[in-house]
């Protein structure tokens, strides 16, 4: 197969973006430093709550005491109801281990993922049928793209998938080398099929089980507009996609490994990974499986997935082991982005940054007031990226603020969606993101170039949808 420029092109884009940026791992401990800083410096407060969600118009101020010696305790006190306390190093340093044993189920899961692709590549049969499927379809980037993409972007929107597709980025990485092109494309053709999936939600459970309820409009309602949403930001997104392609010099191979066979043992295992997608999409929708559950499910696969091959028992272990290597920092970044709320959390000031941009937009015009929300939602995202937390801690108030602005309830949802989904394809405190770019090898910095055009163009078109959903009544 011929070699194209776009992977050399990669390689060096991804040389020069290490060479700027911290490594991630760094990143995001310099990022928890700011979190410390913010303890000190915003007011500490703090909402009532029923269970998970924000009961509106309870907000307190909590006192607090800022003396910066307390940076340097060894024993940090406890904020209560009565006093807060800033974040001393200690405890920031104590919320990393925190944070991996609440993301425990999560961070497992990335592993054993991990193990699983690494039973899978030792039998060969991966890139056995990447090599087919390459000759089948005549190894056009143009057809494959577009196809690959919707399968993603429709998991994630009508399923909520997303950690699953951490496993699929080292296929994508397989397939790309054999087209000539680099881990970019790779990760970039998951990342925002996911993404935008996320951003339209069309029956995504994850997001709208919360979001829809608290403010009272029925639970998966206002699909419609949601579907042309979900249509239209994934073509753009194929779209930005191939003409990045085409920009890099990419061509059609004209050889491809015509020789390529699937052995007997090849199709035995091919047969349970495609068996296993079907299992996956029926346990995470229909069985409610959490993280626990698909983390034994991966095991398992890797297990049938050795037999199928005919592995020895040391080869089969030593590539699960290895695997699992691989996904590590993957894991280790998803417990270091829990940690950073946690700092913040321990401290009382998420309360207080709600509390203070959701009055940005309380008594504004409809128009002002549904797109303040996006951008409200978009700057929430940097400290709380979790998708159901920040539904849970942010609909209550800006729900009954959208309702007294002549918002819809249905519109509050729908500016949810947007802020979370925007935010999330570029902020450093995602850690699903930087498990991406860590299972891709490709670095923050030269993630940052290539998307961000991306992300300027979806908020604007994001803007522009609310203004129609509040002026049509949605």
């Amino acid at each position: 197969m011929t070699r194209n420029t776009s992977n050399t092109d990669d390689q060096k884009q991804d040389a020069h973006g290490k060479s700027r940026m911290l490594h991630p791992v760094a990143m995001m401990l310099l990022i928890m430093l700011v979190a410390i800083g913010l303890t000190y410096i915003l007011d500490s407060g703090q909402f009532q709550r029923h269970a998970r969600l924000v009961i509106p118009g309870t907000y307190q101020l909590i006192a607090k005491e800022r003396d910066l010696a307390a940076l340097l305790a060894a024993s940090p006190a406890v904020s209560s109801a009565e006093r807060a306390y800033p974040a001393s190093l200690f405890s920031a340093m104590a919320a990393i281990p925190a944070g991996l044993a609440k993301s425990a189920p999560l961070v497992f899961m990335i592993m054993f993922i991990g193990g699983m692709f690494g039973v899978l590549r030792k039998s060969g049969a991966l890139d056995a049928g990447i090599d087919r499927l390459l000759v089948r379809t005549g190894g056009n980037v143009y057809l494959l793209t577009p196809v690959l993409m919707l399968a993603i972007a429709a998991g994630s929107t009508f399923l909520g998938l997303i950690s699953e597709y951490l496993v699929i980025i080292p296929m994508m990485l397989i397939l790309a080398q054999r087209l000539g092109l680099g881990p970019l494309y790779a990760t970039a053709l998951v990342a925002i099929a996911a993404k935008i999936g996320y951003l339209a939600s069309v029956t995504n459970p994850l997001a709208l089980v919360i979001a829809q309820p608290i403010v009272q409009v029925p639970l998966l309602s206002g699909a419609g507009l949601r579907l042309f949403v979900f249509v239209l930001f994934l073509a753009i997104g194929i779209a930005y996609l191939l003409l990045y392609v085409k920009r890099t010099g990419y061509t059609v191979p004209a050889e491809l490994n015509q020789d390529s066979r699937l052995s007997l043992s090849h199709r035995f295992v091919l047969m349970v990974v495609g068996i296993s997608i079907i299992v996956l999409v029926i346990g995470t929708s229909e069985w409610k499986w959490g993280d626990i559950q698909l983390g034994a499910f991966y095991i398992f696969e890797g297990i049938i997935i050795a037999i199928a091959a005919g592995m020895s028992v040391r080869t089969a272990c030593d590539a699960f082991v290895e695997g699992m290597k691989g996904m590590m920092l993957a894991g280790l970044l998803i417990g270091l982005a829990k940690a950073i709320e946690i700092v913040l959390h321990d401290s009382l000031v998420l309360d207080t940054v709600i509390y203070h941009l959701a009055s940005i937009v309380e008594g504004r015009s409809r128009i002002f007031a549904a797109e303040g929300m996006i951008l409200v939602q978009m700057l929430l995202d940097v400290l709380i990226p979790s998708t159901s937390g920040k539904a849970a801690i942010s609909m209550p108030i800006l729900g009954p603020i959208g309702h007294l602005s002549g918002v819809s309830g249905q519109s509050v949802v729908l500016a949810f969606l947007f802020g979370n989904g925007l935010t999330n394809m570029i902020t450093p405190t995602s850690g699903m993101l930087l498990a991406y770019l860590a299972t891709g090898k490709v670095g923050y910095g030269t993630w940052v170039r290539f998307i961000f055009p991306l992300f300027a163009i979806f908020t604007l078109l994001a803007m522009a949808v609310m203004a129609f959903a509040v002026f049509s009544g949605y």
